[in-house]
């Protein structure tokens, strides 16, 4: 399986911070943002990962992450040149799938929580079909919202409804098998213009093979899109970071403990890195502080 993150959004809403950078490159707390859905990636055992990135951008995501190597990933760029929705980026990855299945990542997605990493191999262990998360919000208007039956089985999926059915919303991050490509070319425009990924899920709905995973009410998701979200997000994961003394999105710690890269790899990182707490973290993992 590989991964795509999409990574294309300029954050208008964020006017005027993000003026001058992408949203995905803004910190959340002490990270880039984009590091959150790529250590998931990684998590996941997913190390081939293309990132769709804005026009005028691919130079600073380039600096940022490389080709992955550091973190035991292949990772490669695409720009979208025009913003045609998400599931556009089965479209412009395909390519790059080959037909493979994927794992598709919102760049202004965050995710943290003990059960996270069970519920990442409950979905990719799913070998046909779709594999979306359920997350509880007291106010699931704004998103795409989930309805069930009485044992649990998806109904429907509808985006931001006036009336929801459920409480449960479908965050940024699904997998696909190979299908999902001609899934995508074969859905139409929404009306305000965009290829939605609630079109994708529908079509395998209606084929009965779509999938909602209900995630543990420890995980914590935030969708980064506003200020105050924002905000939120980088709250959340600093009380975490200090009550746990774990760091979240720390791509080399995760490449490691899955065994991607080895001590060596780690010790040379760190020391890299070493005037800032983030490699000071790296070289007390790897036993040298």
């Amino acid at each position: 399986m590989k991964g795509i993150i999409l990574a294309a959004g300029k954050g208008t809403r964020l006017y005027p911070i993000t003026q001058s950078t992408c949203k995905p490159l803004l910190p959340v707390y002490d990270k880039p943002m984009i590091y959150y859905p790529l250590a998931l990636l990684l998590e996941a055992a997913i190390t081939e990962i293309l990132i769709i990135v804005p026009p005028d951008e691919l130079g600073s995501f380039e600096r940022l992450l490389g080709n992955g190597e550091r973190f035991g990933a292949q990772i490669s760029y695409v720009v979208q040149h025009d913003r045609r929705g998400i599931a556009d980026a089965f479209i412009i990855g395909e390519e790059f799938l080959d037909g493979e299945g994927v794992c598709l990542a919102l760049g202004d997605n965050v995710f943290f929580g003990s059960g996270m990493a069970a519920s990442l191999e409950k979905a990719k262990n799913s070998l046909s079909g779709a594999t979306v998360f359920g997350c509880y919000m007291d106010d699931p208007r704004p998103f795409g919202v989930a309805e069930f039956d009485s044992d649990g089985r998806v109904l429907s999926i509808e985006e931001k409804p006036k009336k929801p059915k459920s409480n449960y919303i479908v965050p940024g991050l699904y997998f696909y098998d190979n299908r999902v490509t001609d899934i995508a070319k074969t859905i139409n425009p929404s009306a305000r213009g965009e290829l939605e990924i609630t079109s994708v899920n529908n079509v395998y709905l209606q084929m009965d093979e779509l999938r909602v995973v209900k995630l543990p009410k420890d995980v914590v998701w935030f969708d980064t899109g506003s200020s105050r979200t924002l905000l939120d997000a980088a709250c959340a994961i600093r009380r975490y970071c200090d009550e746990t003394g774990e760091q979240l999105g720390v791509l080399e710690e995760t490449a490691y403990r899955r065994g991607f890269i080895d001590r060596d790899q780690l010790c040379a990182v760190a020391r890299e890195l070493s005037a800032s707490d983030y490699g000071q973290y790296l070289l007390k993992l790897a036993g040298e502080a």
